[in-house]
């Protein structure tokens, strides 16, 4: 389960670029409630999603230069300079070098094997996301990718990522945790991009996960505010109820309300 309580190799931040701010602000926050705080006059234009004044995302405004609008998923990082080092050496890339943000903490900017974008956070004064697994808020993060063996290799020797299979209908899903955590501790999962056409022709990326009351509620109200239902809502028992959408400038996440724990 994700959670604020961060340890080294777990989500700790996330963030959109996109080439609208004012329309993405428009967008998530007729979607979520949030609102939004410019990191202030000096940041690019960077800022915060919030929710009753606690973080939930980040927001910046990107151009075509800076890649399609899309979501990062950032990772709890002790050195960022270590992990940039180490995703080299795994056959990854470093796309922005490691720096300090303000004394807020260090961040970066990395590429797994299969070039697919992911961020890391050394905390400083801020350790991450204010909130976790509450509505409106980050959840789940999914790698999807052509080959789940190479990425969970790659992951474990970067982040220190473990992989465990879960049983579900139809196979096995690829569970996610930090290192040294335990299964109790899953945040994610890997699944091969062969098996989900909706994701095949996309190809590798992490997805987002965030909490929601009422999944077709808000994959009808996405539609609504000009985004896309990639994915329509579906139900898997024990799991929860999931949708994946796109806002109106194409960055894909995912929402779900998840199913009460057992007992």
């Amino acid at each position: 389960m994700l959670t604020t309580r961060f340890v080294n190799g777990a989500p700790n931040w996330v963030d959109v670029g996109t080439p609208d701010l004012d329309g993405a602000l428009s967008f998530y926050g007729g979607l979520f409630g949030w609102q939004f705080r410019s990191a202030g006059p000096d940041a690019g234009g960077y800022g915060f999603f919030q929710l009753d004044g606690r973080t939930v995302a980040g927001g910046m405004p990107t151009g075509p230069e800076q890649g399609p609008p899309a979501w990062t998923v950032y990772f709890r990082s002790e050195d960022a300079q270590d992990t940039a080092a180490l995703a080299e050496q795994a056959h990854g890339g470093v796309l922005f070098r490691p720096v300090d943000v303000r004394g807020e903490g260090h961040m970066a900017i990395l590429a797994d094997r299969a070039r697919v974008p992911f961020g890391v956070w050394q905390p400083g004064r801020t350790e991450g996301v204010d909130m976790a697994n509450e509505p409106g808020a980050l959840c789940w993060v999914e790698l999807y990718t052509a080959d789940v063996a190479a990425a969970a290799a790659f992951y474990h020797r970067v982040l220190g990522l473990e992989t465990s299979g879960v049983p579900l209908p139809g196979g096995t899903y690829t569970c996610v945790n930090a290192g040294g955590a335990g299964e109790g501790e899953m945040f994610g999962g890997m699944v091969p991009l062969a098996d989900d056409p909706a994701e095949a022709e996309a190809g590798p990326y992490w997805l987002p996960y965030f909490e929601v009351d009422d999944t077709d509620a808000v994959a009808e109200k996405a539609r609504r505010l000009g985004g896309t239902v990639r994915v329509p809502p579906s139900t898997l028992e024990g799991v929860g109820r999931m949708a994946r959408l796109a806002d109106p400038y194409g960055a894909r996440f995912a929402v779900i309300t998840s199913a009460p724990p057992p007992g």
